[in-house]
């Protein structure tokens, strides 16, 4: 899975449009939102979805692989205790969201991609 950032979205209407070019591709955003002019998504192959958003002329478009982890929603801490397992190590947070499975999605600098199991 990869993280997909669009920068310079700062509109329903542009949202909506970027929305529609990875649809009508038939890339399925499994998570993400949009947060100060950055549209964030989770996708299950970036580098096509990369391909398609530069097909339709947009440039400022990031690309990042994924940690995908199982947590706990309805228990106090948890993602707490989840970041303070990656805080040890050192690596760089650069968005945290949930998928529609309603596991955290972490975009990190300095980590593999991966799935994690429950905590």
């Amino acid at each position: 899975m990869n993280d997909v950032a669009v920068r310079g979205v700062t509109t329903a209407g542009e949202l909506a449009e970027v929305a529609r070019v990875l649809g009508q591709a038939g890339i399925g955003l499994e998570g993400g939102g949009m947060w100060e002019g950055v549209a964030r998504y989770l996708v299950e192959d970036g580098d096509r979805a990369q391909a398609v958003l530069a097909d339709a002329g947009y440039v400022n478009v990031e690309v990042r692989p994924v940690v995908v982890a199982e947590l706990d929603a309805d228990v106090p801490g948890a993602l707490g205790h989840l970041m303070a397992e990656f805080a040890g190590r050192g690596d760089a947070l650069v968005a945290q969201y949930s998928d529609h499975r309603n596991r955290k999605v972490l975009v990190m600098g300095g980590c593999s991609a991966g799935t994690m199991g429950p905590r």
